[in-house]
């Protein structure tokens, strides 16, 4: 790869893209006084360093990158439920600006260590100067329990390298399946929770005007 910026950019380009995309659907349901099964939306590309460490250790060459690494652009949505994921899910199905390559659901076959989230890898298309270009693109959509979990799993898989001494890993198990289990907890007084939301927002707007 002679020029990782210029290969980068796109994908840059469609990371900026999707998020404005999905944070204006979250608002599009705010604004008719609606519960948003988004919650926020972030993402990332990449770093080059990244990309050099997954192509040797998944044996990737150059010319099939595009293809055969799935997460250059990576988006995250939250949810504060865990059946708003799957509404989340039925929304990008909807959308005629993307197409959905591949699915894995990993809140109903968890992976070992506890992981839980929901990942869709889709096609999505750019508008470059020299024309259309296609990428490939990870979605990542879990609750805020499940992404507190895996953002202190991940930090630990850099320290580990992905290995854990077996009580690290035993208690991982054991927080990944207490957080399910807020998430469950959570799901149960869901229609409390967002009477409770309807009428902060109703109060906030009668305060400012």
């Amino acid at each position: 790869m002679k020029d990782w910026d210029l290969f980068l950019w796109p994908y840059h380009e469609a990371v900026t893209e999707l998020k404005v995309k999905f944070r204006a659907l979250r608002q599009s349901f705010l604004e008719k006084g609606e519960h948003s099964p988004i919650e926020f939306v972030v993402g990332r590309v990449k770093t080059v360093d990244s990309i050099k460490e997954k192509m040797k250790r998944r044996v990737i060459s150059t010319d099939v990158i595009e293809t055969d690494m799935q997460d250059i652009a990576g988006i995250r949505i939250m949810c504060q439920f865990v059946d708003d994921i799957y509404k989340v899910v039925d929304l990008i199905h909807d959308r005629d600006d993307l197409s959905v390559i591949e699915e894995r659901d990993y809140i109903k076959n968890a992976k070992p260590s506890g992981y839980r989230s929901y990942h869709m890898v889709v096609s999505y298309t750019v508008f470059l100067p020299t024309g259309k270009k296609k990428l490939i693109a990870e979605i990542q959509i879990r609750t805020l329990a499940m992404n507190f979990w895996a953002t202190v799993e991940h930090t630990l898989a850099y320290k580990y390298q992905g290995v854990y001494p077996k009580d690290i890993s035993q208690r991982l198990k054991t927080t990944a399946e207490a957080a399910y289990q807020l998430d469950e907890e959570m799901s149960a007084i869901k229609e409390e929770v967002q009477e409770a939301q309807r009428l902060f927002t109703q109060t906030k707007g009668k305060e400012q005007s």
